[in-house]
């Protein structure tokens, strides 16, 4: 199953965007704390129980500088999926994102899977717009 999320408008340059979204230590301020415990990160990779589903986590497995970040599960988790950012540049203080998810699922889990998992991408777009990236 493929999902895409809304596009986004983030008011900073795309490379402070990459900066932060490669580096898993940051990408805890995205997720909602009353939806994850048991966070953990080194950087490159992230583990963390989301209720009711289990213990997941993502690593990086591709990065394009300023325009992409390729994201998939860890091995030991219950489910298979590959999540991209994608980022460009409107002008200069303005970045457009946009996310993509797709997952491995079985046709019964996918009808009620899509619902939340398409929330989920649009609220990370939405909350990769709210940070403060700095000046």
């Amino acid at each position: 199953m493929r999902l895409e999320s809304k596009i986004g408008k983030i008011y900073a340059k795309d490379e402070k965007i990459f900066k932060f979204l490669t580096n898993f230590d940051n990408f805890k301020t995205l997720i909602p704390a009353d939806k994850v415990s048991d966070w953990q990160s080194d950087g490159d990779t992230c583990t963390f129980t989301v209720s009711p589903v289990g213990k997941t986590g993502f690593r990086i497995t591709e990065k394009e500088e300023y325009k992409l970040v390729k994201l998939s599960n860890l091995e030991d988790t219950q489910y298979d999926f590959k999540l991209w950012i994608q980022l460009k540049q409107i002008d200069s203080d303005t970045t457009a994102s946009k996310l993509t998810m797709e997952v491995e699922l079985n046709p019964m889990m996918q009808m009620m899977a899509k619902k939340p998992l398409q929330t989920f991408l649009d609220t990370l777009v939405d909350q990769i717009g709210k940070i403060n990236y700095g000046d």
